[in-house]
């Protein structure tokens, strides 16, 4: 058989072969088309509306032109408080609270043995004297008990941590950057595509931020030009600009502090902030020094409870928290959508905080540090990648953002405020809430646990301002007021996301109005990558004059707040 009619044998009849074009031409179709549409899944909660992150960018973003924004699909908002919580997060909370069941046993006894003794007359006291006086045994023996009782309570009780004043940095005027500048120097870089500066343009309409916030130099200028040096000089610039604030404010000298904390996620040069801050201010020698990086916007919370757990092995000690974040050299100038978000967001910010566990510093405190509880989900592996560092396709570095981030923060929200719960709320929301959940539990009752009102529990809420998306819905889902949320949506406004300085410029806000009374509770929470969200609980011990806060970053327009910020605010062409 000639060698080209075995060649056509092996072929397949012509029918089968476009048969078989048509289906690979299908198959390809229909790969293309699922590519396609997990793009859009990844891209979708960027593009119907604003969304928080953390860590670097919380995402924001806008519905495409002549689309009308609808409300994220479930899996990409925060969950809702009122479905089931888990009994182990509760039994965590009344394990914090038990820990110092000692101290509250003990309280009610003496209070009995205090009332009793009031209303014995000089007789009776005669007679217990007389009675002592026969019973030397038993009075050594009670004598010994009080005694070894004290020295217990004494040695074992934690030392309170106060929180003598904090400054924030607020930078000159020629640092400011409007939304227009914004936009007009993302275009001049020449870097991005037409379709991604009409993407940031749109996150910028919804993010909530103002006209007056601050952007490094080197990333204003013409082109960019960032660099390790100039890093340096944001870190500079930000961290000392707060930590005279702040000696300036409280007269503390730099070699009396015995402990620092510097935070920042994403610059951690050689050496350290924490080794800058030493050099520049001439800290002592012994001085315990930490500096924390890649914890995300929630870092500053994390420094503050370090912080405690160092102030109760070192005594009569101050120490000095400084939350920061540096963007010089983490501005993204790719085109991944989801790496592009923190450059709409993050701005300039930095706080400094000085804590002391000295009794004689009580009554020149603004507060006390009730509690502090953290929460990791870094365990499971959606919570641990939903913020990460990375490259894009050409080489560039950002932080992307998962589909999953606002579920994820909701999850981990919901599990602090479970355990945060027992410790604050009053006896009667505590029960309320057990009658339900046991009703649910153990007699699998179809009803809905019962949500808190933690409005009964604290005055004022300073909640982490990553983005205007979480801050609706927590606002949602707590069902806190326009005056609760104020701070958090002003300092959004007036100097975009700091990162973990936030929560610092929203307490600032709070003192600047004259609203912190004393024995009001502060409630500050805070997001981070990993996934972490961590609470600390503050006590005013004295009322904060606005008219001696002249360190304070909104003192010299705070008349003008609150603005109305509306849903969506144009940007100039």
């Amino acid at each position: 058989m000639p060698a080209s009619v075995s060649l056509l044998l092996l072929l397949p009849p012509p029918c089968c072969s476009r048969r078989q074009g048509q289906e690979r031409d299908e198959c390809g179709a229909r790969r293309r088309r699922r590519r396609r549409r997990r793009t859009r899944r990844r891209l979708r909660p960027f593009e119907r509306g604003t969304m928080s992150m953390e860590d670097s960018a919380q995402p924001a973003g806008a519905a495409s032109a002549g689309e009308r924004a609808s409300s994220p699909s479930p899996s990409r908002r925060l969950p809702d408080f009122l479905q089931s919580v888990r009994l182990k997060y509760v039994k965590l909370g009344y394990h914090y609270l038990i820990t110092h069941g000692m101290y509250l046993l003990l309280t009610p006894l003496i209070v009995l043995i205090a009332v009793h003794l009031s209303t014995l007359s000089p007789g009776d006291v005669a007679d217990l004297w007389t009675h002592l006086r026969f019973n030397l045994l038993s009075v050594i023996a009670c004598s010994t008990l009080l005694v070894f009782l004290s020295t217990v309570y004494f040695l074992t009780r934690p030392r309170s941590v106060y929180l003598v004043d904090f400054g924030c940095y607020k930078p000159g005027p020629e640092r400011r950057c409007s939304r227009e500048t914004f936009m007009r120097c993302s275009k001049l870089t020449g870097n991005f595509t037409e379709a991604n500066l009409d993407f940031q343009r749109k996150i910028l309409e919804r993010s909530g931020l103002g006209e007056d916030t601050y952007i490094p130099p080197a990333l204003v200028t013409v082109p960019p030009n960032p660099s390790m040096e100039l890093a340096r000089q944001e870190a500079q610039v930000c961290m000392f600009g707060a930590i005279d604030n702040m000696l300036a404010k409280t007269g503390v000298k730099p070699k009396d502090i015995g402990i620092l904390v510097v935070n920042c996620s994403l610059f951690n040069p050689t050496p350290s902030l924490s080794a800058m801050v030493v050099n520049h201010y001439k800290l002592r020698g012994n001085i315990v020094s930490y500096n924390l990086g890649g914890m995300g916007c929630s870092a500053g919370l994390l420094s503050i409870d370090l912080a405690k757990d160092l102030l109760q092995v070192h005594p009569n000690s101050y120490a000095m928290v400084v939350s920061t974040e540096n963007i010089t050299l983490n501005w993204y100038f790719g085109n991944n959508r989801s790496m592009l978000v923190s450059n709409c967001l993050f701005r300039m910010g930095c706080a400094a905080i000085l804590l002391s566990n000295k009794r004689s510093d009580r009554r020149r405190s603004k507060y006390e540090l009730v509690h502090t509880v953290r929460t990791h989900k870094g365990a499971d592996d959606k919570c641990f990648s939903c913020v990460t560092q990375e490259e894009d396709d050409s080489g560039k570095v950002g932080v992307a953002l998962s589909k999953d981030l606002m579920a994820v923060a909701g999850d981990a929200l919901k599990t602090n405020i479970t355990t945060l719960g027992p410790l604050v709320l009053p006896f009667s929301e505590q029960l309320l809430f057990m009658v339900t959940l046991v009703g649910k539990k153990l007699f699998k009752m179809k009803i809905k646990p019962y949500i808190p009102d933690f409005k009964l529990a604290f005055e004022h809420f300073c909640i982490h301002a990553g983005g205007r998306a979480v801050l609706d819905e927590i606002e949602k889902n707590m069902d806190l007021t326009d005056w609760h949320m104020e701070p958090s949506r002003m300092t959004l406004f007036r100097f975009g996301n700091t990162s973990s300085s936030s929560l610092w410029y929203e307490l600032a806000y709070s003192e600047a109005k004259g609203r912190i009374r004393r024995r009001d509770r502060i409630w500050q929470i805070a997001f981070g990558s990993g996934f972490k969200c961590n609470s600390a609980v503050w006590k005013a011990l004295r009322s904060v004059n606005p008219a001696k806060e002249q360190n304070n970053p909104w003192m010299d327009e705070i008349d003008t707040f609150p603005v109305d910020v509306p849903k969506v605010s144009k940007v100039a062409e």
